[in-house]
């Protein structure tokens, strides 16, 4: 076993950095980490001699909470135009690049050549490499496509299971579900949630049809569904649409989903979409972000004809949240909220992540001072460091 091994493979970790955000900066700039949670917290912590301990020198870095992406096609989307467009999966080398230790797979329009079994499946092989990883039961259609035949066996008896989704709304590709429909499946995503101790929440896909987000604003009208229950991505498809999600938003007091799109087309970019929520008065609490990464960007014609398309990434996500601090547009404690501590508490995972706090998981993200991610650990390991991998 060389010097470096003997290293990696002690049992305290201890990052030493230049300044700490949790998301609110804080006066420590040492992380002590054991078994994957975060053990101590404070400023030029004092080790005993002959303890196992694997130290870390970033002291150029700033450490904050590894970033949670909600929104992954792990096991690649497309496939609108034919077997030919189906878009590839992801890696955990590519997740972990961009500072995101916590992400939530999806399917998209095709549930007939990938199901939930082999979202599944991915789910737990990119947790077997390290990334935390969590799914959403289901897909656009309704009725939706279950491991089990039943959502709410699903979430209480699958432990990577922790929501519906994403179900397709106002979209030419989505089942075009009745009210009722979309009341039942909510309502049992709820009930399933609750016997399993999770939040269920259920994710959304609005497309750029003319209901927009009535479906949802019926839905917390009419029921007795807590707007903590679902949450819209996509809401910056186009203008309109986000006028509406910040409506949505500020009436409800609900959370809205921003997607980083890499081609906004006739929509908002992610950076463009947060900066008129806020503008609106929407509380930077209310406001995540995702990715939709490895999702297919189709373009149709008037008449819903494929015409081509491209595959998201999430280094678009990244790059708009860079960005939203290097302008000013929030200072980097609120806009840590957008893409950790915010979707942690929309996914019900906010006794465990999103912070950097004694207890929680070690999900740690160092960034340089452009904000760029230089090393990425998750429950204390580090998965991703830049500089092994230009060696």
């Amino acid at each position: 076993m060389t010097p470096a091994d003997a290293q990696n493979d002690r049992l305290l970790t201890l990052l030493r950095v230049g300044s700490l955000y949790a998301p609110e900066p804080l006066e420590a700039n040492d992380i002590l980490i054991a078994d994957g949670r975060i053990a101590a917290l404070g400023r030029d912590l004092e080790i005993p001699a002959g303890w196992p301990v694997r130290v870390v020198e970033a002291r150029t870095l700033t450490a904050v909470p590894a970033f949670i992406d909600q929104h992954v096609h792990v096991t690649g989307g497309g496939g609108e135009g034919g077997c030919g467009t189906r878009c590839p999966e992801i890696s955990a080398f590519e997740i972990a690049a961009m500072g995101i230790g916590t992400v939530v797979g999806v399917l998209g329009t095709d549930s007939i050549s990938r199901s939930p079994a082999d979202l599944l499946a991915k789910v737990r092989g990119l947790k077997a490499e390290g990334i935390s990883a969590y799914m959403y039961t289901g897909a656009y259609r309704v009725p939706p496509p279950t491991l089990t035949g039943d959502i709410q066996r699903d979430l209480a008896w699958i432990p990577e299971v922790i929501g519906l989704g994403e179900i397709a709304i106002s979209d030419h590709r989505s089942s075009q579900p009745r009210q009722d429909e979309i009341e039942r499946i909510v309502s049992d995503t709820r009930v399933g949630a609750m016997l399993a101790g999770k939040r269920g929440i259920c994710h959304f896909h609005l497309g750029d049809g003319k209901r927009g987000l009535e479906p949802l604003r019926r839905l917390l009208s009419e029921t007795e569904i807590p707007a903590d229950q679902v949450i819209p991505t996509h809401v910056n498809r186009h203008p309109a649409l986000l006028e509406e999600a910040a409506d949505y938003a500020l009436t409800f007091n609900a959370s809205v989903d921003v997607t980083a799109f890499e081609d906004a087309g006739d929509g908002l970019s992610g950076f463009d979409a947060v900066s008129r929520l806020l503008e609106r008065g929407v509380p930077s609490e209310l406001i995540t972000m995702s990715s939709d990464c490895n999702g297919s960007l189709p373009e149709f014609d008037t008449q819903g004809t494929y015409l081509g398309m491209k595959v998201a990434r999430n280094t678009t996500l990244i790059a708009d949240w860079q960005r939203l601090v290097r302008e000013g547009v929030l200072p980097l404690e609120s806009a840590l909220g957008l893409i950790s501590t915010n979707v942690a508490r929309v996914l019900g995972l906010h006794a465990q992540k999103g912070r950097l706090a004694i207890g929680f998981d070690a999900d740690v993200t160092l960034l340089d001072n452009k904000l760029q991610p230089q090393q990425t650990f998750i429950a204390g390991k580090c998965i991703y460091d830049l500089n092994r991998v230009e060696e």
